[in-house]
């Protein structure tokens, strides 16, 4: 018999095995004490849901157009919690698919200068009614009334700074400063706080395949005991493509003495570097000054010295000079009197 043959059979005497155990009478009468257990459960629990219950529930508390120069000496109430009875089956409700909308408790309705927030009992009593279910009954609730005192903070102008990575694609790279606007920010705070705060620093932000100038409206980190105005920035970050260019720069001594002459070898290197696109056609040999002192030729006594630049324009990525090292003679023409 071949393989598939032999699995065949076996899955034929399994399959009239089992068939043979459902047919036993246990069996039958198991499943049948199932049944009515699971028939019992479902008529006590239909009528459970009929008895009266008392559940816990928590409303939110929102707080509306605090002003940024006062702060709350207390942690102020975030949620109410509210008992109410009701049946099984609508309480149900409450535990599983209701969403309560936020007690608001809202600045602008309170009296100037009072130093205190207050919400009395019969203005939140209102509102949780609103939002309960007729049949429900409001046992209690806590806290009954919101009373949170409050101060004055002092205002300071902070700079924000970018806190983040950025990534460009191949070819493209940060083309000038990142910008901040609004650069400064007001602070409110303790004194205390704002005597030891120097910068206010973005959430991280981290910026993938940049292949374009990018701008982003991006959120503050938070510091405790302080409120930002405004609460976020805009962040632009240039991004350009770039390409190479390579322009001949000369070598030269800006303080060589008048009885002295120079010659180096070669006279003129070479300058290759990463410029915009934009920029491509702008960008000169001017912009650009390789500058070697007297003093170093003076002190050298191999004949050769390496080179830098000294002046390069902004925003201009240098990649290599060539040749990094120039040979050089210098001669004295006349005696120094």
């Amino acid at each position: 018999m071949s393989r598939l043959g032999q699995i065949n059979q076996t899955f034929k005497s399994i399959r009239i095995e089992i068939k043979a155990f459902l047919h036993r009478q246990k069996w039958k009468e198991a499943l049948i004490f199932f049944f009515f257990v699971l028939l019992a459960l479902g008529f006590w629990l239909l009528q459970s849901l009929q008895q009266e219950y008392e559940i816990d529930i928590n409303i939110p508390v929102k707080y509306k157009n605090v002003p940024p120069d006062i702060s709350f000496t207390e942690t102020p109430p975030e949620a109410i919690t509210v008992k109410v009875k009701d049946k099984g089956s609508v309480l149900l409700n409450y535990s599983f698919g209701r969403s309560f909308a936020p007690i608001e408790a809202n600045m602008k309705d309170q009296p100037e200068k009072t130093g205190k927030l207050v919400i009395n009992r019969k203005s939140i009593e209102s509102d949780i009614k609103k939002q309960l279910i007729a049949t429900t009954s409001l046992v209690s609730f806590e806290p009954q009334q919101i009373e949170v005192a409050y101060s004055k903070r002092i205002k300071k102008d902070i700079p924000v700074v970018f806190n983040g990575t950025i990534r460009t694609n191949a070819g493209f790279k940060i083309s000038g400063d990142i910008t901040i606007t609004p650069h400064n920010i007001s602070v409110y705070a303790s004194d205390v706080v704002l005597d030891t705060l120097k910068e206010v620093k973005t959430v991280f932000t981290d910026i993938k395949k940049g292949n374009k100038t990018i701008t982003r409206n991006v959120q503050l980190q938070k510091i405790d005991g302080t409120t930002f105005d405004p609460a976020s920035v805009s962040v632009t970050v240039p991004i350009e493509e770039y390409t190479e260019k390579t322009l001949e720069i000369p070598v030269i001594c800006t303080d060589l003495p008048p009885h002295y002459t120079l010659r180096t070898f070669p006279s003129v290197v070479k300058v290759s570097c990463s410029v915009p696109l934009s920029r491509f056609k702008n960008v000169s040999a001017d912009d650009f000054e390789i500058r070697i002192s007297f003093a170093d030729l003076e002190q050298n006594v191999s004949g050769t010295l390496p080179l830098k630049l000294n002046k390069k324009p902004a925003g201009v990525d240098i990649a290599t000079i060539a040749p990094d090292r120039i040979e050089f003679i210098l001669e004295q023409t006349k005696s120094n009197d």
